[in-house]
């Protein structure tokens, strides 16, 4: 269960009219937070992000679906079993929760450190095309918020 404050935040942005992944950032943030912490550990980045991801979706941030090139069958269902979840609330299997969390807390904390994340942004980055980045330049130009 995400903290009050991120879901505050997360409600912030969809009433400002931001995007679906600028919500799903603020539980990214949380889910980075809480393996500083020592609340948890994730095995790396990814799998912290990943958590924060399908924790928005469950929370009814409308994040689009994971692409279809690069990844795996098991993480597309995962995605859509978020979005079904969001829709309906069911009681959470107790045994499940304490076998995740307890398998999440036998993990790392360094892939939060500020090295290990900025590893996985330039990784990231070096994916995407020149035409990719310069239009999200673009639309940052654009969109940014004007001084008043």
């Amino acid at each position: 269960m995400p903290d009050q404050e991120t879901l505050e935040r997360a409600h912030e942005d969809a009433a400002e009219g931001k995007s679906a992944s600028t919500q799903a950032g603020e539980f990214v943030r949380e889910e980075i937070e809480h393996v500083r912490e020592g609340k948890h550990g994730a095995g790396s980045v990814k799998q912290a992000i990943a958590i924060g991801l399908s924790r928005a979706r469950r929370d009814g941030v409308k994040l689009a679906p994971p692409g279809r090139s690069k990844t795996s069958k098991q993480t597309r269902r995962k995605a859509e079993l978020d979005e079904k979840a969001a829709k309906k609330r069911h009681k959470l299997s107790a045994k499940r929760s304490r076998a995740t969390e307890a398998a999440l807390k036998r993990e790392g904390r360094e892939s939060a450190s500020s090295r290990a994340l900025s590893r996985q942004s330039h990784k990231a980055a070096s994916n995407r095309t020149r035409k990719d980045r310069s239009a999200a330049a673009k639309k940052a130009a654009r969109t940014r918020k004007r001084r008043s």
